[in-house]
């Protein structure tokens, strides 16, 4: 998503349905929320949970956050630099929500090589990457790069949910887990939103 580009907020009841469903697949989720916003999703999804964590780099939205969830660890951060830096690794996460509305890759990356994570983990995503490789832009995305080598650069959004669902399982790989269940779509404005949802365990 370009910097100008207005977020594209249509989406809210399907992404919070599928977190509704995700959070099931755990008897007692803590969850993570990388990008806390105007906190909607806790109120739809999350406000029965006693632990979390969340980041939000805007003062008055974190100030909103921290009266909305007294419980909970609230941080005006870039979540990116305060999750390689160990932040928040107090609690034992087990259900990381990423809602960058750009791409999610960087964060999911800090997030796995920063904490030592759980047998098992949720991942719901709310991934804006799929405009920008629209007229072969892949070559221009840092964290496709290797995408790009193996698959060249044609047809990349066309098959973008693949490729994310190829990196989740490569990247969890890398840190011990194997991804055990999966679901992802299109969604928003000419299905430039990719919604998906992962379960990850560790491998014995």
């Amino acid at each position: 998503m370009k910097p100008n580009e207005p977020k594209d907020n249509s989406t809210f009841v399907l992404k919070s349905s599928l977190r509704i469903k995700a959070l099931r697949e755990l008897q007692a989720p803590v969850v993570m929320e990388t990008h806390g916003g105007f906190g909607k999703l806790y109120d739809r999804c999350y406000s029965h949970l006693r632990q979390g964590v969340v980041f939000e780099t805007n003062p008055e939205k974190t100030a909103k956050l921290a009266r909305q969830r007294p419980d909970w660890a609230v941080y005006e951060a870039d979540c990116l630099m305060a999750l390689r830096a160990g932040v928040g690794s107090h609690l034992p996460v087990n259900f990381l929500d990423l809602d960058p509305y750009g791409e999610p890759w960087p964060v999911l990356d800090a997030f796995l090589e920063s904490r030592r994570s759980p047998d098992q983990l949720v991942l719901v995503v709310n991934d804006g990457l799929r405009p920008s490789l629209k007229m072969n832009g892949g070559w221009h995305v840092k964290s496709l790069q290797a995408v790009v080598e193996r698959l060249g650069n044609f047809g990349l959004y066309e098959k973008y949910l693949e490729i994310a669902q190829d990196l989740v399982k490569d990247k969890a790989g890398k840190v011990g887990y194997s991804l055990t269940r999966w679901t992802g779509y299109y969604t928003g404005h000419a299905g430039q939103m990719t919604h998906y949802a992962a379960v990850l365990e560790r491998r014995s």
